[in-house]
């Protein structure tokens, strides 16, 4: 059996912050950005599936390594929904007429935020994990 430490409080708190920092950045970018309503609306819409996505190929891939029934087709499906996230926002933002320094703000918050998504993810799963094995220890050593 494997043994789950809970994150450090300093490490939740960072991936929080992260997460708060490159999503909030990305979306007071759009908020002021002088686009069309629907332009700002696809690149919030990417942003909310590329979270999705990551968190959901983030679970996928740690359930197949901990022996978790994961179907192919879900497996498929994270991953393609995660590549397709980064493309479309790739393909959006080097079609879109912004500055330079805008794209690369839009990438790098974008970036950001899925990669804190998925540290909240490991964070809150391995809080459960080691709370239930330290129940078990518990319950084991009061009978």
């Amino acid at each position: 059996m494997t043994t789950y430490q809970k994150p450090s409080n300093a490490f939740i708190g960072a991936s929080w912050v992260a997460l708060l920092a490159g999503s909030v950045s990305y979306n007071v970018g759009l908020w002021n950005a002088d686009m069309l309503l629907n332009e700002k609306g696809y690149y919030f819409a990417v942003l909310m599936y590329g979270l999705f996505a990551a968190v959901s190929l983030q679970k996928a891939v740690r359930d197949d390594l901990e022996g978790i029934p994961v179907t192919n087709i879900y497996y498929g499906i994270s991953w393609f929904s995660t590549v397709l996230a980064l493309l479309l926002l790739i393909i959006g933002l080097w079609n879109a007429d912004l500055m330079r320094s805008e794209k690369g703000f839009y990438g790098m918050s974008f970036t950001l935020s899925l990669f804190a998504a998925v540290a909240i993810q490991k964070n809150i799963r391995d809080s459960q994990l080691g709370k239930k094995q330290l129940q078990e220890k518990t319950d084991e050593f009061m009978s």
